[in-house]
């Protein structure tokens, strides 16, 4: 009898309900991460060999962090940067990965002549690193990299996945829920909307169980006891026209829609302002996060005291640290926001003003 008629059928394999699995070889894991040097005069004169450790980050499922050598790792590179890859925690005793180091320039930016990439995949343990000489210091304080006293190194990791084995689902699969896009389109065909908005000079039609669903305040105006002393209706004097309409844009989609990359900062800063009246945690914490993202000496001022006004202590946080970095304070004070922010919060400037003490 030949092998061929030895084997069931695939028909009769699957008719069976039998289970089938995978032999997987994944592939590799990539992940970076930025440490930023503040204050990189104060690092020199550590001494040859002498590191400092960066915060743990992860990648592949284990936990990796940097050596910075200010003076170097070893004597031959006494006058240079050294930048060490180490794997700070995991449960496998080796982990195959390559790695690549590169100087950031002030956008941003890998320079690519102080790019310096593994030629080969290293077995990290949790007693041995890898690195280079990133750059002879003498280099680094000559270019614009290093601004302010500052500069930013950025690593890529690329790890090694072992083998593994695996079921294979049903191949039913369901799709991932689209009632957003459902929601959005009913707002853009105003179809069945039974409250109207009028922001300047546009009208917004809109659905009051829609609002009520998503916002507290909304609820209370629209369904609650006050619903009486509205019309459908509603005026708003108070807020412009492209926040309302980004404002309902999220209450129907729980996103936010492609904002000019321009008026990104202002746009959130409003949106913030906003999403406190009516209670809309989610875009409050979204708003909070982009402006977190975007501090600098042209809006921080304005940006604190949005952040003091609103209760929004995480980006109330960024802003301090933001300010009592060297030269950023002096250049945001001489900014009109500046002076908004002492007279509607002196308290904040009293408490900047302690954490600046020495």
């Amino acid at each position: 009898m030949g092998v061929a008629s030895c084997l069931p059928s695939v028909r009769n394999l699957f008719s069976r309900g039998n289970t089938t699995s995978a032999i997987v070889a994944p592939p590799a894991v990539s992940g970076s991460h930025v440490v930023k040097i503040d204050g990189y005069s104060r690092t020199k004169g550590l001494g040859n060999g002498v590191f400092i450790k960066s915060e743990t980050f992860e990648v592949g499922g284990h936990g990796w962090c940097l050596y910075y050598y200010p003076d170097g790792e070893t004597s031959d590179s006494a006058d240079y940067i050294s930048i060490f890859l180490g794997l700070h925690h995991s449960n496998a005793n080796e982990v195959r990965a390559e790695f690549k180091f590169s100087l950031l320039d002030q956008d941003s930016q890998p320079v690519p002549s102080h790019s310096r990439r593994s030629s080969q995949i290293h077995i990290f343990s949790h007693k041995e690193t890898w690195g280079f000489n990133l750059i002879e210091r003498k280099v680094l304080e000559k270019s614009l990299c290093l601004r302010d006293d500052v500069f930013r190194i950025w690593c890529e990791v690329t790890v090694m996945k072992e083998i593994f084995t695996e079921p294979i689902p049903p191949p039913l699969v369901v799709p991932p829920s689209n009632m957003h896009r459902h929601l959005g389109q009913l707002l853009l065909a105003g179809e069945a909307t039974d409250v109207t908005f009028e922001v300047g000079a546009e009208t917004f039609p809109a659905h009051r169980c829609i609002l009520a669903a998503r916002s507290s305040v909304f609820k209370a105006e629209l369904l609650g006891p006050m619903k009486e002393n509205i019309a459908s209706h509603v005026q708003i004097d108070d807020m412009d026209v492209n926040v309302f309409k980004v404002l309902l844009h999220f209450i129907y989609t729980d996103s936010l829609p492609e904002l000019d990359e321009d008026d990104t900062v202002a746009m959130c800063q409003h949106l913030l302002v906003a999403a406190d009246r009516y209670n809309l945690e989610r875009l409050k914490l979204i708003c909070e996060e982009k402006l977190c993202n975007n501090i600098c000496k042209r809006t921080a001022a304005t940006t604190l005291t949005l952040a003091e006004q609103h209760g929004c202590d995480a980006l109330k946080k960024e802003c301090f640290k933001f300010l009592t970095s060297p030269g950023n304070l002096k250049a945001v004070m001489a900014s009109d926001g500046y002076q908004h922010l002492r007279s509607s919060c002196p308290s904040v400037i009293e408490e900047l003003l302690a954490k600046l003490a020495p």
